[in-house]
């Protein structure tokens, strides 16, 4: 045991993972929420591809390639702080309940609703500094799509 706590404090650190712009940002949330129930559902992918190309104005090849971004950088990031962290340095506070429906519909796409996905939304909707009024606006009004 101790062994194993001295080559881990001795191992070259992991190179840091970049600061992801804003794009790469919301994509990645969108991919943590679609994993956060343990299935990554054709659904969830459509609808993050949509959500991708609505609010960046990208074509669906455009889109998939920034989803298959962030799912590589979701994959390796251990914390979502720099994805909010990023969102809240280039979205607006007042803007920023468009961001937790648009995470809202992903949670719904596959049309189960999940304790764990219920969780990671509350943390990422006050991370984001959107009350848990407007999160739930945000997702009557997903749900509604």
């Amino acid at each position: 045991m101790i062994a194993d706590i001295l080559r881990s404090l001795l191992a070259p650190a992991p190179p840091r993972l970049p600061e992801p712009d804003a794009r790469l940002a919301l994509a990645a949330l969108l991919v943590r929420v679609a994993k956060t129930d343990g299935l990554y559902a054709a659904e969830e992918v459509e609808r993050i591809e949509q959500i991708l190309m609505t609010r960046h104005h990208l074509g669906p090849f455009e889109a998939a390639k920034l989803r298959s971004e962030a799912e590589d950088l979701e994959a390796q990031a251990p914390d979502t702080i720099r994805f909010t962290r990023a969102l809240k340095a280039a979205v607006p506070l007042e803007d920023r309940a468009a961001l937790v429906q648009a995470l809202w519909s992903v949670a719904l796409a596959d049309g189960q609703r999940d304790h764990s996905e219920d969780q990671q939304m509350r943390l990422l909707a006050n991370l984001l500094g959107v009350t848990d009024v407007e999160s739930a606006l945000a997702r009557q009004k997903a749900d509604e799509e």
